[in-house]
């Protein structure tokens, strides 16, 4: 079995492990708040759905509409103010290279559920916290779309 290499290479100050252990992979804040959005809208939704790629964080399975709910930090909003920033902080190097993989990641997966006929929406944290009914219009919107599309299809 191949040795493991850490994932982080230099020191962990009690801080900075007690902020990154309270980072959440799913059920996050932002998540939370759009979901409690769109239920009460009406929509009943799948979270973290693992049929997919990706995991999505909420999933319309009935209108095959995959939503993210990206954090500007780990998913590289604005990167090319951001990047420059973390350039001068602790641990460039593993910042740097943590979040352009995630956002390779990001377009791969996006890509992977548009060919399985499946709309992508993501909305960034911001968005969600300060604008949530028009994220929640995004989607209404995106629905009411593929809706005239497909009797356009059907005519």
């Amino acid at each position: 079995m191949p040795i493991k290499e850490p994932r982080f290479h230099g020191e962990v100050t009690e801080k900075s492990h007690k902020n990154m252990s309270r980072i959440l992979g799913k059920d996050t804040s932002i998540e939370i708040v759009l979901r409690k959005a769109l239920w009460h809208r009406g929509f009943r939704y799948r979270k973290n759905y693992k049929g997919l790629p990706g995991r999505p964080d909420i999933v319309l399975t009935k209108y095959h509409i995959a939503i993210f709910c990206d954090s500007e930090f780990f998913h590289g909003k604005d990167w090319d103010v951001l990047k420059p920033q973390l350039e001068r902080g602790k641990n460039a190097e593993f910042w740097i290279e943590k979040i352009s993989k995630n956002q390779k990641r990001d377009e791969e997966v996006n890509k992977q559920l548009q060919f399985l006929g499946w709309t992508v929406i993501r909305f960034w944290g911001k968005d969600i916290t300060k604008n949530t009914d028009e994220c929640v219009r995004v989607v209404e919107e995106t629905i009411f779309d593929m809706m005239i599309e497909t009797e356009n299809y059907c005519e």
